[in-house]
């Protein structure tokens, strides 16, 4: 009876860790892609089946998003298109992956 328990209890956190490590585990600041996608490049707004739910903040952001309309070579530049996007981003209101904030300078994650 004892080792069931053991057995049970181990899966339990095994199962906790598994799961905070999926949801805190997505943005990776360092390399600027959350779940392997590119938080840069062409992005595409989309209203389903998103790479990334984003979240518009106006302070706090894990990420400052600066539009361009060319070169967006570098991490937090959008260049917003209708086709061929190198990342989906979806706008919620809550529960986002990501949370932005739209700059006009110095865009990225600090």
């Amino acid at each position: 009876m004892k080792t069931w328990k053991r057995s049970v209890a181990a899966v339990g956190v095994a199962g906790l860790v598994a799961g905070l490590a999926f949801a805190g585990g997505g943005l990776d600041k360092s390399s600027c892609t959350f779940n392997g996608k590119k938080l840069y490049g062409k992005v595409q707004f989309v209203t389903a089946f998103p790479d990334v739910k984003v979240q518009e903040v106006s302070a706090f952001p894990d990420l400052k998003v600066q539009r361009v309309s060319a070169f967006p070579d570098s991490c937090g530049k959008w260049q917003v298109v209708t086709a061929f996007p190198d990342v989906k981003v979806q706008l919620v209101t809550a529960f986002p992956d990501v949370k932005i904030q739209y700059v006009t300078a110095f865009p990225g994650t600090r």
